[in-house]
């Protein structure tokens, strides 16, 4: 098959890149590769006019993942500051837990910027302004792309044995894809929350650890605060930080509903940095690398990774393939994971001539053993979070977390809440007996669900047993929540 490249990777953000480096690496660089985005050279992979928004946390475990893989270190300007991970908040504030270990902030603005050279560096090159919308086929295979390019207004195609779909949440290649069933188009609005955040420098205020700590990455449960979601206090230094927060729709309208109000994500945003009594005269970075990126609102799935991830000539990564964690919508870290991973499967597609979804199927098996086994069991989790109150939460956090259970969490993974064997009946309060009932369950649903990720079919003929499998238990799952709590 005659292309204009081996591998065309639509997107040009962090997943992206870091797939197309990955796809330079593990072909030694002898593929031929194109990174095709829709900003500027000046603005590679921004997600809107408002700039990157994201928490721009990451843990070290991750990027190690990647560098010690694909020999792709990040260092200063694009790692802005070092942590020591992750401490989430009760909503009373009495309990935390910790978990993630060290980390990074990253410089969103900047770390583009930087990937960008380095990629061009391995022979990677670059097509900005141009608005994709849609793919190429000959027959059943995907061969190319197809849009606009915005600089001349012209029609725009290019050819590819591969393309890499990086183009995020919302992605149009995805969502028209013609030759697959497997992959799924749409997402549940249930699944995607809505965020925004500041980066801002600010005068010290009350010493708070629970409030700002330069070492820690705060996060704070509150379904008042941020329903359906969890409001974020990320140190970028002593007196540098990006605060915000993320709901989910239908939770806000209720949260609206009980306490009288008329939120949105942006007026609850300025009331949780007014009630942050750490943060004094807080202002907008006016830095030159938070010149396009201060302020933003944005939205992420909170769900598992799509059930599959490859087609004949196309695959997925990053938000394309809703990727970030269930738990705690962080992307950054399961698309250094998968973006590492996907070049080692392309380069050996390509070079063995195989390049069908039969040939990339087991990207799909390579994610789920290092990372995605764990998604479907966090959804589940997560959901019965979001049915919770502040004083089942608080209660739940203070009394049914074990060593054991702080140490799943620590990990990203689904805790087992070996403490409620111990407890019985010794729980104070109807709803508390209903929360304990609620966790049992989730745990039960997760190691099945566990089970089921590690039993992924080794080729596509067993897929369609595994999805409708898959399907029946969440669904079961899920009206079972459901009926707990209404």
């Amino acid at each position: 098959m005659n292309t204009d490249y081996d591998v065309i990777v639509a997107g040009g953000g962090l997943a992206g890149t870091i797939a197309a480096q990955s796809v330079s690496y593990y072909s030694k660089q002898k593929l031929s590769i194109l990174v095709i985005d829709r900003s500027t050279q000046f603005t590679p992979g921004q997600k809107n006019i408002s700039g990157w928004t994201c928490g721009d946390a990451v843990s070290k475990e991750t990027v190690d993942f990647m560098t010690e893989r694909i020999k792709i270190p990040w260092t200063e300007p694009e790692i802005e500051h070092h942590v020591k991970g992750v401490m989430a908040f009760s909503p009373d504030r009495e309990t935390s837990i910790p978990f993630d270990g060290d980390g990074y902030m990253l410089n969103r603005q900047k770390l583009p910027e930087v990937q960008n050279q380095r990629a061009q560096k391995m022979g990677v090159k670059f097509d900005f302004e141009i608005n994709l919308t849609g793919l190429l086929y000959e027959g059943n295979q995907v061969t190319g792309v197809q849009g606009i390019d915005n600089k001349t207004k012209q029609p725009y195609k290019k050819t590819g044995k591969i393309v890499i779909d990086a183009t995020g949440i919302t992605s149009m290649l995805r969502n028209q894809i013609q030759n697959t069933t497997k992959i799924e188009r749409k997402i549940d609005r249930r699944d995607i929350e809505s965020t925004g955040r500041h980066i801002m420098y600010f005068e010290k205020g009350e010493q708070d650890p629970s409030e700002f700590d330069p070492d820690y990455c705060i996060i704070h449960l509150d379904q008042d605060i941020a329903p359906g979601g969890y409001g974020w206090v990320f140190p970028k230094g002593e007196n540098k930080v990006n605060i915000g927060l993320g709901v989910e729709k239908t939770i806000l309208d209720k949260r609206n509903k009980r306490l009288g109000k008329n939120d949105n994500v942006s007026s609850l945003i300025e009331e949780y940095l007014h009630r942050n009594k750490a943060i004094k005269n807080p202002r907008l970075s006016t830095d030159p690398i938070d010149k396009n990126n201060a302020t933003g609102n944005f939205q992420v799935s909170v769900r598992r990774q799509n059930d599959c991830l490859v087609a004949n000539g196309y695959m997925l990564v990053g938000d394309s393939a809703w990727m970030p964690k269930p738990l705690d919508a962080g992307g950054i870290g399961p698309a250094l994971v998968a973006g590492t991973l996907i070049g080692k499967v392309v380069a050996e597609a390509i070079e063995s001539g195989d390049v069908t979804e039969r040939g990339l199927w087991k990207y799909n098996k390579e994610f789920i053993n290092e990372y995605g086994y764990k998604t479907a069991g966090l959804e589940i989790f997560r959901r019965l979070i979001q049915t919770l109150t502040n004083d089942q939460i608080s209660y739940g956090m203070k009394h049914f977390l074990g060593n054991l259970d702080v140490e799943a969490i620590s990990k990203g993974e689904h805790p087992d809440f070996s403490a409620l064997s111990k407890i019985g009946m010794m729980i104070r309060g109807a709803l508390n007996k209903k929360l304990a009932d609620g966790l049992r369950f989730t745990t039960q649903v997760n190691s099945w669900l566990t089970k089921h990720y590690y039993n992924f079919p080794e080729t596509p003929d067993g897929f369609e047993r595994w999805q409708k499998e898959l399907h029946e238990k969440l669904d079961e799952s899920n009206v079972k929540l459901e009926a707990y709590y209404n």
